[in-house]
């Protein structure tokens, strides 16, 4: 019987290893990070309802609170007129890498459903499930605002015999980062909320505004002024924010 030389044994199971590999790679599925859905699990919920009688209320421009997905944050800005949503954008989106794509596809059709539905109960975006659910949790958020602002200016005493509700946008401060400015309501005398129009983004920069925003917001409203402690991490961020929400203030002390 004739033996089978070691080198042409080896040549032969070197072939069937590399057939092997590329069988498993064509049986691989492609993943899309604004798709991917947890392992074993649904994939979050899209559609969140918008509270009773709430639902596209108030008037104005308003800032939903930026909504932390697993590719990145999404914030999203609405312009409320005469209770309907007559303009939605997103100022913060998944970016880098494969999320360029799915935001760039994905945004403009949220942006789209949003003015068309009126609320948040929208559809997901295919292929954009966890940026459609940023989307919609940040909607609802500024929805929420602009109904909580339209209660407000509802509840002033007839007559003007109260001090009424202001909604008044501060100077934008320019920082090394980028540009920084506050919109605040004030009722009674007191701020009853703070939104950031602008903060820097871009790069790390979106990481930072993400974090800090929110905090800044709620820092304001407690304070009721513009003496609020820096955001650890967002120096620059935190000056301009409070040097825009100081010239908002002096507009309601004029």
């Amino acid at each position: 019987m004739r033996k089978s030389h070691p080198v042409r044994r080896a040549v032969l199971a070197g072939a069937a290893t590399v057939s092997g590999i590329v069988l498993l790679l064509s049986l691989k599925p492609a993943s899309d990070p604004g798709s991917a859905s947890a392992a074993g699990g649904a994939a979050p919920p899209v559609a969140a309802q918008s509270p009773q009688g709430g639902r596209g209320a108030g008037a104005g421009t308003v800032t939903g609170d930026a909504a932390r997905t697993q590719y990145g944050p999404v914030q999203v800005r609405v312009t409320v007129s005469g209770g309907k949503i007559t303009k939605a954008e997103a100022v913060q989106a998944p970016k880098g890498g494969q999320s360029d794509r799915v935001t760039a596809d994905a945004v403009p059709k949220l942006n789209q459903a949003a003015v068309a539905a009126g609320n948040a109960d929208i559809d997901a975006v295919s292929g954009a499930t966890y940026t459609s659910a940023g989307y919609v949790k940040s909607l609802q958020s500024a929805l929420d605002k602009a109904a909580a602002a339209a209660g407000s200016a509802g509840q002033q005493e007839p007559g003007g015999a109260g001090p009424g509700t202001q909604v008044l946008t501060g100077d934008a401060a320019q920082t090394q980062y980028g540009p920084v400015q506050v919109r605040i309501t004030v009722s009674g005398g007191k701020i009853t909320g703070a939104e950031t129009l602008q903060a820097p983004k871009g790069g790390r920069s979106d990481q930072v505004t993400a974090d800090a925003v929110p905090q800044l917001n709620r820092a304001a409203v407690a304070a009721g002024n513009a003496d609020i402690d820096a955001v650890s991490g967002a120096t620059y961020t935190s000056a301009g924010y409070t040097q825009s929400l100081q010239s908002a203030l002096d507009r309601a002390g004029g």
